[in-house]
């Protein structure tokens, strides 16, 4: 059976036992390096309302990536790889990440879907001087007034996840809207970036209903979107409060009567589960779609074969890329400390099988191109996992928010 160093509780992956530690025999390098092992933490939920398009799928995403950097070796030493189940726990997070860096010599923790909990570790990065890279969060606090010297937020932010999809329905017609958002930071998140378009063009916001993380029941909360008449009704959430979301929105009829469902959090495993029939029509954004190109066909055949034969969702390839880069700027640096890595980091650019001429920020945002995509009808579809139209690219510099907007300390005014 395979061994995870202090992971809650071996966090239940003996549901992906390929993912023992990497630890490829070999002789020392010549730089130096906080221990003999380069290692790494992936901070996820396990089995919560976000494992599907986080989850084990991102500890798989890191070990390809641990295995395809140098053999599984970085400054000669050997790569490992660790996981942690947060629980969508700030407090569990937070602790979690304290052992690994004090106990376990954890170099880098990465993932955390879950604002708040991404917001507790980044601080525990802050405080003990270790590499924190956000793939799966949403918050746009992680690069602004609370980014951190050796933070870094990877994929995308509720402004990203909410401007550029607002704008697009705006000029579809969608002009009133109501806002269904989990009670917590990154359902807040969303739903403050998205308001704010639907006012500066001229729009109406016609309520609000706040739902617990993790609902089973949306009946109340639809019933009054519905009886708002609101144009669109905008989902704040993500993971299976999305799915459940969906499905039951169209038990109660919504889109029959009129109302156009937007998802700002929406993922290929969401679409997945509800299925074409019930999802056809919804609008997202997504930053990776795996049937892009020739090399993200690739990349997600090799990802399938690991992991129960599911593509992987915009998140999972995000920490293969941020795990790649994170592995580059440790040998451009010399070291694996992380003021040095995160000095590199911010200076290499991205270009890899998730992003191609992605840049990382003073802030720590990484800006790389993202997409507009609609849920293909179930006549449209070639496959199984042949899931989305794509509307329109649009470009890094447009789809996250300006740097000098978000009020990062370590930004120069």
């Amino acid at each position: 059976m395979p061994k995870f160093r202090s992971a809650a509780a071996a966090l239940a992956l003996l549901l992906a036992p390929s993912l023992s530690p990497i630890l490829a025999p070999g002789s020392a390098g010549a730089q130096t390096v906080s221990d003999n092992v380069v290692r790494l933490g992936v901070l996820t939920d396990v089995s919560g309302p976000y494992a599907d398009f986080a989850g084990p799928g991102s500890m798989v995403a890191a070990r390809m990536a641990a295995e395809d950097h140098n053999g599984g070796r970085a400054l000669g030493k050997p790569i490992e790889v660790v996981g942690g189940d947060h629980q969508n726990k700030p407090d569990v997070g937070a602790a979690l990440a304290r052992r690994w860096i004090d106990t376990d010599r954890v170099d880098m923790i990465i993932d955390m879907p879950n604002s708040a909990v991404a917001l507790a570790v980044q601080q525990v990065g802050r405080e003990r001087n270790r590499i924190i890279i956000n793939t799966s969060a949403a918050t746009t606090e992680l690069t602004g007034r609370q980014c951190s010297p050796v933070g870094f937020h990877w994929v995308l932010d509720s402004y990203a996840l909410t401007s550029g999809i607002t704008r697009a329905v705006m000029a579809q017609g969608g002009r009133s809207w109501y806002y269904l958002t989990v009670d917590y930071e990154g359902g807040y998140a969303q739903e403050r970036g998205s308001e704010a378009v639907v006012n500066a063009e001229g729009g109406r916001v016609l309520g609000r209903a706040r739902h617990p993380l993790n609902t089973p029941d949306f009946s109340s909360f639809l019933l009054q979107a519905q009886s708002s008449r609101a144009q669109v009704v905008a989902l704040a959430n993500a993971g299976t409060d999305t799915v459940n979301a969906v499905k039951q929105a169209g038990e109660f009829g919504l889109t029959r009567q009129g109302q156009r469902l937007v998802g700002f959090f929406v993922n290929i495993t969401d679409v997945k589960a509800l299925g074409l029939q019930t999802a056809q029509g919804v609008v997202s954004v997504d930053a990776w779609y795996w049937d892009q190109n020739d090399e993200s066909r690739a990349f997600a055949r090799r990802f399938a074969e690991r992991h129960r034969n599911a593509m992987p969702t915009q998140y999972q390839a995000g920490v293969y890329s941020a795990v790649r880069h994170w592995l580059k700027a440790i040998e451009a640096a010399g070291t694996d400390e992380a003021l040095a890595v995160a000095a590199k980091m911010r200076e290499l650019p991205v270009d890899d099988v998730f992003a191609h001429g992605g840049r990382v920020r003073a802030d720590g945002r990484h800006v790389h191109d993202v997409h507009l995509v609609e849920v293909k009808k179930p006549e449209e579809s070639t496959g199984p996992w042949d899931l989305y139209r794509i509307i329109s690219t649009i470009p890094g510099e447009q789809a996250f928010r300006p740097m000098a907007e978000g009020g990062c300390p370590l930004v120069q005014p």
